[in-house]
């Protein structure tokens, strides 16, 4: 896994104007790599794109044996005068998967894509092209922005269902046709094992596609890298990936249920107990099955966390809240520089937040502020502990950020968020709250996109969160034909720079909508 290079002598910058390219849906048959002793390579796991701006982005492939990768871009999808991109070159080492960075790029403009793997000892033997598309960040405020968000893919023994059409709130999505979606973590569920068939409550069945890593937990690096090759198996993820890039950040089932760094299991299911040792392969994995521009070779160091500068309105601030988390207690201590940011990453955050020119600052956060999320009878998973007094626990890093936020007058902060498998709206007010020295902001959640839903989560009053709307089922782990999936989208006018944020749920229903005016300090 490496970036690519573009070639020495490229074709003229080319741009796109008009309609989408036809998305690619392959076939997944053929033989694994190691079988693979002959013919042309194949991209059947279809093509991503991924951390977008206005003049870059990322391309990645995956080919069933080594191969060379070689992109092209071009403006239409004839790919007349196409500009072309030497990739890497694919092998074990990266499970045959490859990451091309294209920069210099046209800002606010379609791209049209294509991959072809070639033989790397004869570059001659080519595979069959496959296609994509992405629109790059604009570079005039009154373009406009819409993007999605949700997360939660795979969870609570709930996979791929062919008898209902696979993930099908993906097409869903895909049909919406956004600059971009934010995937808000749990993007697979390597500790979620998959059962061939569940019978519901109603005597109804659930099938289930099962591959032998989603056959147990997951410990070793293949094992893992199946994981994330499982929703590539869903042919509305393929098309869905051909035609909207993604911004990925992870949570906790990349590596297990609510893992923390230095944890040593006390669970049977695992042989390897070491949580360092596991997060080490899953992000190693998650690396290679999705272009993210951090996680990249080149890159200056490997992390999670990032900024996605989409153009003058909108900038993503994609936080890792499990890398640097001190171990889940009940978290109630009166001192806690740690928190569940790590002391380095909110300085960063803190610093890009000052910096940030972009009208909209959306807080891109793998677990919800105010919501409590126990981790078993006594501790607590993500930030809020149930306690609505003064910040105790992680709570005081929260309260760092957010006096921070007010005090230096930083405009439009927005907080979106997947993790619990239920959609809600929260404002928080410093008149409701135990802490009152910051501004009022809003706080989204929705999800699941593929994975079980479950009731509300109650709320911690130390930041005075007021539930303005929730949707959630009345009991635990429904599955998707029990309970509908549920998305978000953010809508920014390019005129007035007002962001609407909409709630929706699978089958094309808005449930809540809010409108929020720009350059405000809090509202």
């Amino acid at each position: 896994m490496s970036y690519g290079t573009p070639s020495p002598n490229p074709a003229r910058r080319s741009v796109l104007r008009g309609s989408l390219a036809a998305t690619a849906a392959l076939s997944l048959g053929g033989a694994a790599p190691a079988l693979a002793l002959s013919g042309r390579p194949r991209a059947a796991w279809g093509v991503q794109a991924g951390d977008v701006t206005a003049t870059s982005g990322l391309v990645w492939v995956r080919s069933d044996r080594p191969a060379r990768m070689l992109v092209e871009t071009a403006a239409t999808e004839s790919f007349r005068g196409a500009r072309r991109w030497y990739g890497p070159l694919l092998g074990p080492g990266s499970d045959f998967t490859g990451t091309s960075a294209l920069r210099g790029l046209p800002p606010g403009e379609q791209i049209h894509y294509r991959v072809t793997l070639a033989d790397p000892d004869d570059p001659r033997r080519t595979g069959e092209t496959v296609t994509g598309t992405f629109r790059t960040a604009p570079a005039r405020r009154r373009d406009g922005v819409r993007f999605l968000w949700s997360g939660d893919i795979a969870g609570q023994g709930w996979g791929i269902n062919p008898d209902i059409g696979g993930f099908r709130a993906f097409e869903e999505m895909r049909r919406l046709n956004p600059d971009f979606f934010l995937c808000s973590g749990d993007t697979v569920y390597a500790d979620g094992v998959l059962q061939p068939s569940v019978t519901l409550p109603d005597g109804r069945v659930w099938r289930n596609l099962t591959t032998p890593e989603k056959s147990k937990v997951a410990e070793t690096l293949d094992e893992y890298r199946g994981n994330f090759r499982y929703n590539l198996l869903d042919h509305n993820v393929r098309a869905f990936n051909a035609q909207v890039p993604s911004v990925m950040q992870w949570d906790d089932h990349e590596v297990r249920n609510n893992w923390y760094p230095g944890q040593i299991l006390d669970d049977a299911r695992y042989t390897e107990k070491d949580v360092d040792v596991l997060s080490a392969r899953a992000v190693q994995a998650f690396g290679e099955y999705f272009p993210v521009s951090t996680l990249q070779p080149r890159g200056a160091d490997r992390r999670m966390h990032r900024v996605v500068r989409y153009g003058p309105l909108l900038d993503v601030f994609v936080l890792d809240m499990r890398s640097y988390r001190n171990p889940n207690s009940p978290g109630r201590q009166a001192d806690d520089t740690t928190g569940i940011l790590g002391a380095e990453q909110l300085e960063w955050l803190k610093r890009e937040l000052s910096r940030s020119r972009a009208v909209w600052k959306v807080l891109a956060a793998d677990m919800p502020l105010g919501l409590v999320v126990p981790d078993g009878a006594a501790n607590i998973e993500a930030i809020a502990q149930g306690d609505p007094g003064a910040p105790l626990g992680r709570e005081l890093q929260i309260a760092e950020l957010l006096r921070f936020v007010k005090h230096r007058r930083i405009t439009g902060t927005l907080w979106l968020t997947a993790d619990v498998h239920y959609t809600s709206a929260q404002h928080y007010a410093p008149e409701r709250a135990a802490f009152q020295d910051f501004a009022p902001f809003w706080e989204f959640v929705s999800g699941p996109l593929a994975a079980g839903g479950f009731p509300a989560n109650a709320l911690d009053a130390t930041f005075g969160p007021e539930r303005v709307f929730v949707r959630a089922p009345q009991r635990a782990n429904l599955s998707p034909m029990e309970s509908p999936q549920y998305f978000g989208e953010v809508d920014i006018d390019g005129d007035s720079g007002e962001l609407t944020v909409r709630l929706r749920v699978e089958g094309g229903l808005v449930l809540f909508s809010k409108a929020l005016r720009p350059g405000l300090v809090g509202q």
